[in-house]
């Protein structure tokens, strides 16, 4: 039987071997009282790549993020984020559950910017009335769509002008280097642009780079030992952790540049569904295809592709990525059971009543 194809999420992945052999010799210590060098090497490491003077090893990104909004607000602050931002709608509401931080969403384009006027006029006058608004949290990249540049400096700078600081959760902020690098510039060169007009940012290692577990936020010192409070609080103080903090490091070192792949392969796939009746394709701009299919036939797509070895998620319209652990062979057959499903649909709609029979 063909492997299947598991185009669910960029976490799927598995540890290749030389990461493996990283994991396996990598040096350790214990994590809490500070004395583990893989991770110690880790966190200096992508400070210094992103332009910051501290950075802390997290399990999640979730946690990562947490952190980092419990570090720059206190009880009764608020944040402005994106109606759809991941920070609010799918980490469980944690800044306000464990928090005591106000949430102000605002409405988002489709490529998940908010208008610059909606976050001016939602910040709070100085007032009892009011919560305090503290901090502006974007996201890079948002379903599959890099932020440009110029909206980073617009809205970061508005924010400082009115008192707030900037978090970014970049889960996939090395996926957003890769799409936006100048030619010539090196991903982490980009991703360390990117990084310049935020506070704080928030990384993820286990989705584009390939690494088994682990985040890390980036910040200055005193933000990142109040964040270090916060994820002791939380349940993120781990011991020789270093074990996994390896697998990041390596996949620092050696999957930035390869994520240019994953993007190709997203546009392979893309171009191969172009033109099909019933399908439409969103986005391709990263490693992330959303297509949505009409008439409600999401789910048995679905159900389709998976009887054939070909794996998908269907939330917010049916989402593919792209990793490492996809080829080329591997897009080209998701196209063609894709295909598959709507030209059997097709015969299935135009036979005549009495002999028709159910194809999937």
């Amino acid at each position: 039987m063909n492997k299947q194809v598991d185009l669910r999420s960029d976490t799927v992945t598995q540890p290749t071997a030389a990461m493996r052999a990283a994991m396996f010799a990598a040096p350790l210590g214990d994590d809490v009282f500070g004395d583990d060098p893989s991770v110690n090497a880790l966190q200096e490491r992508l400070a210094d790549m992103l332009g910051f003077e501290a950075a802390l090893f997290m399990p999640t990104g979730t946690q990562s993020n947490l952190c980092g909004l419990m570090a720059h607000c206190q009880r009764g602050d608020e944040y402005i984020v994106g109606q759809s931002a991941h920070t609010y709608r799918y980490e469980g509401g944690g800044a306000a559950v464990l928090g005591s931080i106000q949430p102000q969403p605002l409405a988002q384009n489709a490529s998940g910017q908010m208008a610059l006027a909606d976050i001016a006029s939602a910040i709070k006058p100085d007032d009892c009335h009011f919560a305090r608004t503290k901090l502006l949290c974007l996201e890079n990249t948002w379903n599959g769509h890099p932020m440009p540049m110029d909206y980073l400096a617009q809205a970061t700078t508005l924010a400082r002008k009115h008192g707030l600081a900037a978090h970014l959760d970049g889960a996939r902020l090395f996926n957003a280097a890769a799409a936006s690098a100048a030619p010539r510039e090196a991903v982490a060169a980009a991703a360390r642009r990117i990084a310049s007009y935020f506070d704080s940012v928030s990384v993820c290692f286990s989705k584009g780079l390939g690494a088994p577990i682990g985040s890390a936020l980036c910040g200055s010192k005193e933000l990142m030992a109040r964040a270090h409070r916060v994820r002791k609080m939380t349940g993120g103080g781990m011991r020789q952790s270093g074990v996994l903090a390896a697998a990041a490091g390596y996949a620092l070192e050696h999957h930035l540049e390869r994520l240019a792949d994953d993007h190709a392969l997203a546009q392979r796939l893309a171009q191969g569904l172009q033109g099909i009746d019933g399908l439409q394709v969103r986005s391709a701009q990263t490693n992330i295809v959303f297509v949505d299919v009409a008439d409600g036939r999401g789910p048995d797509l679905l159900a389709f592709l998976k009887a054939r070895g070909v794996l998908a998620t269907g939330l917010i319209g049916l989402r593919f990525v792209t990793h490492l652990d996809v080829d080329a062979a591997g897009i080209d057959r998701a196209v063609d059971a894709i295909k598959s499903f709507f030209s059997q649909s097709e015969a299935a709609a135009s036979a005549p009543a009495a002999g028709r029979a159910a194809v999937y």
